[in-house]
């Protein structure tokens, strides 16, 4: 069984600061890394779908490659829009991945783990908070499903679903109709992992599965009424688990950052034994 971990919007600021005055990004960042470390057993990668930084300090991009590099395993990393893609490349330039992608504008690379693949495209557009994929990343899209037919997982930071929440939607992807008619020819396709809306999310596109995976920070707002206004909270923060099971399928779970109370067994009545319990 291969896993791959999705974490997504750390929204890193330099050492003693906090995001927006009152997100104290960089600690909620520490305790998802102590989370990824617990899990048993360990992904076989983690994918970081974009917003490591704030606001693409080199500041920002020391702390997540100090963070980051705790893991013991691969992580590849994408831009979102509160990154750059050339400040991401000057900072992790010996990332997996960036240090394959060559003189491109953009950060976009194709790699293997384990019996699935991942590929990893590149939405940001400097200055601005929407996203844009392009036409000549799209064609390397095109030309790299091609090239096999193993299960791939897609990660871009910028959603091309709608979601309902409408100030987000304002800055989602803009050239999703023709992400669409690359991804709707390869149906090897088998997960479209986003970040971005700081929530999760899960809906169809393109003959295949949109998951938007919530922050490791804080959360967006979930309101869907016709309210504009930017609201985020401290809802629990998580990310996903990309297992691709024995039996040839995805499924995407939700794990947690924070600690509750538990395991208990489902039936604690007294008398019972517990396998690996010993009767006295």
């Amino acid at each position: 069984m291969t896993v791959l971990a999705q974490i997504t919007d750390l929204h890193l600021r330099p050492r003693g600061l906090t995001c927006y005055r009152v997100s104290d990004t960089n600690m909620l960042a520490e305790r998802a890394i102590r989370a990824l470390l617990a899990l048993n057993p360990r992904p076989d990668a983690v994918v970081v779908t974009g917003d490591l930084t704030d606001r693409d300090d080199p500041r920002e991009y020391a702390l997540a490659r100090q963070l980051l590099g705790r893991l013991p395993m691969p992580v590849f990393v994408i831009p979102g829009n509160h990154d750059s893609s050339s400040g991401m490349r000057a900072a992790l330039s010996d990332y997996p991945g960036i240090r394959d992608c060559g003189d491109a504008e953009k950060i976009r690379y194709a790699a293997d783990i384990g019996p699935v693949r991942l590929i990893a495209l590149d939405s940001h557009v400097p200055s601005k908070p929407h996203g844009l994929i392009g036409s000549a990343q799209l064609a390397w899209l095109d030309e790299r499903l091609a090239e096999s037919d193993r299960p791939t997982l897609i990660a871009v930071h910028h959603p091309p679903a709608v979601t309902g929440i409408q100030h987000m939607d304002s800055i989602g992807l803009t050239d999703s109709e023709a992400l669409a008619a690359v991804i709707s020819k390869h149906p090897h396709v088998a997960r479209l992992m986003c970040g971005h809306v700081h929530r999760p999310v899960v809906t169809a596109f393109a003959d295949t599965i949109m998951t938007l995976a919530p922050s490791t920070a804080h959360q967006v707002v979930l309101d869907t009424t016709d309210n504009t206004h930017s609201m985020f909270n401290f809802e629990p923060p998580a990310f996903f688990l990309h297992h691709m099971t024995r039996a040839g399928g995805l499924v995407t779970h939700t794990a947690y950052v924070e600690p509750f109370p538990g395991p208990f067994p489902f039936f604690a009545d007294e008398g019972v034994i517990w396998p690996g319990d010993r009767a006295e």
